[in-house]
């Protein structure tokens, strides 16, 4: 009943509107002294011209837009609106010959009437505005917007309905917007004055607001905005904000990957919708950080059914919890198992056999598996993706991808090697006309189960110190979100028995990461303390990824590289692997010894 006598009053507001402007444009053609003649036939029309404005109202339902939310698209329906019931009129007059009426007036009044219809709404929503948030606009905490583009607009309005901030200003590098204002905010200056700006307005926050700006911008603000001591927020990704998961309002701390500058991956999206659409996908090691991320990039491309093996079972149920809480509406089959285990492996490939695999299941960590432990991760690198390959082979799986890594790269530790023998056991196996075996070979990702920024992370909560094993050390990172995208892109490229090599950009010093995530944090190191404690066992200072000219191949993408061929095993040394795999266990000499009679690189590294 509410919203009923809410529409009518709407609506009876326009028409009056409609009516007042069709009077006022005589008035104003005329100089407000209407002769009689015209201004009989100004009453006179006015029964037929004001339904006809209704009906077009009602018809358009300019009626139903919110007053207090009244924008842009709200102004282009009136306009849409008045241009018709204009035209109507005009054919009204000139075709039916209704009424004797100037043309000036049928220009003065589709104007007249604009203004009165839009200009109402917008002071209405303004006085709404000032209502609910002047005094909240007044008492927030200060803040600088650094960017002046439509993500900051955007900000800037939502801003004004909080509690929590008050703009004072923005920065911007573009000279233009330099001493203007965008809604009623003034752009005080350039980004390399937040700090002298924040200092002399009193400011201790500041807001980064340039989602789509490149990656070195992002980390030059950033870097300028906590080295003047600001705590330093910034809007969502712009992937995040063009998908609707999340709102520009919705602000968090600056992460380590805004100061890595990674750009946005661009994927061919038709592409991966002809390799995984509809399709069964399984992803071994699906609990693990590249696996789990892997299984929702792969979801987005709406398999027919994803398959989630995982030795795991903690990783596992929570991975599928995720699927089941945030994307129902994927078929997902989580599964428990070892990759090792031959007839389980077996039992899950004839059930569901599966179309495309991602094998992810490895052991990473270089120093565990460097002594004690090296006999288990040839095993589960080596046996576990001879199994799953082989597998993948006899159930008639298109496409096999294997997650490799940049340590296989003239490896000096056990977990490299062993790798590098996968990748030679995927080459090995593929057959002209079978089972396209692809392999993708990257450094380190953020925040990855057992990489150093969980470690730095728990350790500058404790209050330090921070350990770092060499002040020479560097390593490439990337994002897990990237990473698994180039995976899926690498995957759709490959013809078989490539090893694609990803771009993973500058390396990067392990002591500078520990210092920007220190900072990050809100202390100096004179509050957290940077140890050096030496390398570990296995571990070398500089990783290789043969990302160049010299040692790769181009791709069409921009961001893989092909390596150039190396040989690949033999079917007899795949039959005598097979049987050292299938063996007794070996002390770590041993295993040692036979890694570098098959892979001839392999340099293990000594004790330092």
């Amino acid at each position: 009943m509410r919203l009923m006598f809410r529409n009518i009053a709407i609506v009876a507001h326009d028409l009056a509107a409609a009516a007042l402007a069709w009077t006022l444009a005589y008035w104003l053609r005329f100089n407000f002294d209407i002769p009689d003649f015209y201004f009989l036939g100004m009453v006179h029309n006015l029964a037929w011209v004001v339904p006809l404005h209704a009906g077009v109202f009602v018809a358009l339902a300019v009626h139903q837009g919110m007053w207090r939310y009244v924008s842009v698209k709200d102004l282009q329906r009136i306009v849409l609106a008045v241009a018709l019931a204009a035209a109507l009129v005009g054919a009204g007059v000139f075709m039916l010959q209704l009424g004797d009426v100037p043309r000036s007036v049928l220009i003065l009044q589709p104007l007249l009437l604009v203004m009165a219809m839009g200009g109402t709404r917008f002071a209405y929503r303004a006085w709404r505005e000032h209502q609910l948030y002047g005094r909240i606009h007044l008492e927030g905490e200060p803040v600088l917007i650094l960017g002046a583009g439509d993500a900051a607009v955007m900000l800037l309005r939502e801003l004004k309905r909080s509690e929590e901030w008050r703009v004072i200003g923005l920065l911007d590098d573009e000279a233009g917007k330099r001493g203007r204002s965008i809604d009623g905010v003034p752009v005080l200056g350039g980004l390399d004055e937040v700090a002298a700006l924040a200092a002399r307005l009193q400011v201790n926050n500041a807001i980064i607001a340039m989602p789509s700006a490149a990656a070195s911008v992002r980390r030059r603000v950033t870097e300028a905005a906590t080295a003047a001591g600001l705590m330093v927020l910034t809007v969502p990704a712009i992937d995040d904000l063009l998908s609707g998961r999340v709102s520009i309002s919705q602000l968090r701390k600056v992460e380590l990957e805004d100061l890595l500058g990674r750009e946005v991956v661009s994927l061919d999206s038709e592409g991966l919708h002809r390799l995984l659409g509809d399709r069964t996908v399984l992803v071994t090691g699906a609990g693990g950080s590249i696996g789990s991320e892997l299984a929702r990039q792969i979801a987005r491309f709406r398999p027919k059914r994803l398959v989630l093996f995982e030795q795991s079972e903690f990783a596992l149920y929570r991975i599928e919890e995720e699927f089941a809480s945030r994307q129902p509406e994927t078929p997902v089959n989580g599964l428990a198992g070892d990759v090792k285990d031959a007839a389980r492996v077996e039992e899950v490939f004839a059930k569901y056999r599966p179309e495309v695999v991602f094998h992810a299941a490895a052991y990473k960590h270089v120093p565990l598996m460097e002594n004690e432990n090296a006999w288990e991760a040839v095993r589960n690198n080596v046996l576990g993706t001879l199994r799953v390959a082989e597998a993948a082979q006899r159930h008639g799986t298109i496409e096999f991808v294997f997650i490799s890594t940049d340590k296989a790269v003239n490896p000096t530790n056990v977990m490299g090697a062993t790798k590098r023998i996968a990748e030679m056991v995927c080459q090995g196996l593929q057959r002209p006309g079978g089972t396209r075996f692809v392999m993708v070979r990257f450094g380190n990702v953020l925040g990855s189960n057992g990489s150093v920024i969980p470690k730095f992370r728990e350790q500058i909560a404790r209050g330090g110190p921070v350990t770092v094993t060499h002040p020479d050390i560097v390593r490439y990172f990337m994002s897990i979100p990237e990473a698994a995208q180039l995976v899926l892109q690498a995957g759709l490229m490959g013809q078989g028995g490539e090893v694609f090599v990803l771009d993973m950009g500058e390396p990067v010093k392990i002591a500078d990461l520990a210092r920007d995530m220190i900072r990050l944090s809100g202390f100096a190191e004179e509050d957290i303390k940077i140890v050096f404690t030496g390398l570990r066992p296995g571990e070398k200072l500089y990783e290789e990824l043969l990302a160049d000219g010299e040692h790769t191949l181009p791709t069409p993408h921009p961001k893989l590289r092909i390596a150039r061929a190396q040989a690949a095993l033999s079917p007899d040394e795949l039959a005598e692997l097979r049987g050292w795999l299938d063996g007794a266990p070996q002390d770590e000499q041993a295993v040692k010894r036979r890694l570098a009679q098959i892979v001839t690189e392999y340099r293990p590294q000594q004790s330092q």
